[in-house]
């Protein structure tokens, strides 16, 4: 075939995005320009929903009658030998990066920035997210061309799907000899969905533009609100919020902004009188930070984000709020697209363990029924199973709002007294700590991260805050350093052995 090779083109995406649709445009715009086209597809099971790679190969069919043979097209992409590369999200992009199909030498890259987490970075015991920014910076090295910006958010908006942004983005790189006209006809001819997916190919491909011509990554973010308290709106909270700023106002302003949203969640979870409490207890923080003359302002901060979390912890009533609000419908239908005239159903998933269940009653029934076997096994009769509730239906709905109300008397529940214990006791030896070692009170309060979610989540994360916190009483003098080592080995893994073993190193440390 003489020294002309086919164009060779690589997708990456998801389950649901279309990747199918695109690898038939591109295939189609292909054949209706005179080109042979070849595709093929290895489907993925074990990413998110499932990622697919497509690879075509495009061959001139004026070029294969010169020769007088058809070309020979390759049915998987060969590193370091791709002409395009699309990815429907920046995840997907770093992994066609790390398998060598994008060279500095000859690759455009299009992608979108927006993530979908793994599941790696889902069940991970800490925040095991990748950072976007690195993703995208080792993007456009790894690229001859790099052209990115949130596809996501314009298929959303056009209500279309992210492979008619990309076709359009594709138009706009150039990287195919082919005109515009060509790719919207191609749409046309396709004849499902031509109205929305045409305004999100335009849109795709204005954006396309804009991102290569000038250099910039054309990406959407939220902008800063600054950390000025008069800036901050008041919405959605209580009536009485004035009279909690006026307190807020009082502590010294480094820590405002986390203190602020604090005290949003908090009234949010159970009102002004439990927000009151944590703007008590950062008080009781901040007056030892002045009387020690504690130069970490940082301290302060930290506690106010995390002594938020702890104090908003998730329960039975907690979880049933949250998932019959109307803000949480109304995001579905937006997700799901759902059309004014479609119906949605939502089918939650409910499998309480007897402890959670007794943990949301008052504390004298919640320890009776956990000490009386008859009782226990009663109850576990009735759960062991789980159930499916159906929270748009009328009963669904009334009966996960009647959990909800659980929250009105929360602060008499066995639960509550169990976790507030816990946060008085990470309080008090945190005031010991901080005129002696700031820095060890800085990673004792990052020891509250350990503690969070419900079921075995919650269950494991306080088994291992104890573990931890053993283990600084028996060593007082414990650097800074050793504790956030200790935290990070219960962060490790789900069973705690990376926990114990550091345990285990220590102990003999200092045998």
């Amino acid at each position: 075939m003489g020294t002309l090779e086919p164009i060779k083109i690589a997708i990456l995406a998801m389950g649901g995005e279309g990747g199918g649709v695109l690898a038939d445009w591109i295939v189609s715009l292909g054949e209706s320009q005179g080109y042979i086209a070849q595709t093929t597809s290895v489907p993925g099971v074990a990413q998110r929903t499932g990622a697919t790679i497509y690879y075509l190969e495009l061959f001139p069919e004026q070029e294969a009658h010169r020769v007088g043979m058809a070309p020979v097209l390759s049915l998987m992409p060969t590193p370091g030998d791709v002409d395009v590369v699309l990815a429907s999200e920046l995840m997907e992009a770093g992994r066609a990066v790390v398998r060598g199909l994008v060279s500095p030498h000859k690759t455009t890259l299009i992608a979108s920035t927006h993530r979908v987490y793994s599941m790696t970075e889902k069940t991970a015991q800490s925040d095991a997210r990748v950072d976007a920014p690195t993703l995208i910076e080792q993007s456009r090295l790894s690229a001859q061309r790099f052209v990115a910006f949130d596809m996501a958010q314009v298929a959303q908006h056009h209500r279309s799907v992210i492979s008619a942004v990309l076709f359009g983005a594709l138009a706009a790189s150039g990287a195919l000899p082919f005109a515009s006209e060509a790719f919207e006809r191609t749409i046309e001819m396709a004849g499902l969905g031509v109205a929305s997916s045409l305004a999100a190919f335009k849109a795709g491909m204005a954006l396309g533009s804009s991102a290569q011509s000038d250099g910039r990554l054309e990406q959407h973010k939220a902008t800063s609100h600054g950390t000025s308290l008069a800036a901050k709106p008041a919405q959605g909270l209580h009536p009485d919020i004035e009279v909690l700023l006026e307190r807020l106002q009082k502590l010294p302003p480094a820590c405002h902004p986390l203190a602020l949203e604090g005290l949003r969640r908090l009234v949010d979870y159970q009102g002004t009188a439990y927000a009151n409490l944590y703007l008590d207890r950062l008080n009781k923080v901040e007056a030892v930070l002045r009387g020690s003359h504690c130069t970490h302002v940082e301290i302060l901060s930290e506690c106010a984000r995390h002594l938020a979390l702890w104090m908003s912890y998730e329960d039975t009533a907690r979880v049933a709020d949250l998932k019959t609000r109307h803000t949480r419908f109304a995001r579905v239908r937006h997700e799901a697209q759902v059309e004014r005239e479609q119906t949605l159903e939502i089918h939650e998933y409910f499998h309480p363990r007897v402890q959670e269940v007794c943990e949301t009653l008052p504390a004298w029934c919640g320890r009776l029924i956990l000490n009386t076997p008859l009782l226990h096994n009663w109850i576990l009769r009735l759960t062991q199973k789980g159930r499916v509730i159906q929270s748009t239906s009328l009963s669904g709905f009334l009966l996960l709002r009647t959990v909800a109300l659980a929250r009105h008397w929360r602060q008499s529940t066995l639960r509550y007294q169990s976790e507030n214990s816990m946060i008085e006791d990470w309080l008090g030896r945190m005031l010991r700590l901080i005129p002696k070692a700031p820095e060890l009170a800085m990673a004792y309060i990052e020891c509250q991260g350990l503690v969070k979610g419900y079921s075995d989540t919650h269950e494991r994360g306080v088994r291992n805050y104890h573990l931890v916190v053993s283990c600084l009483d028996r060593d007082p003098e414990m650097s800074a350093a050793t504790l956030r080592s200790l935290r990070l080995a219960a962060l490790a893994d789900e069973d705690g052995e990376t926990l114990r073993q550091e345990v285990l190193r220590l102990a003999a440390e200092h045998a």
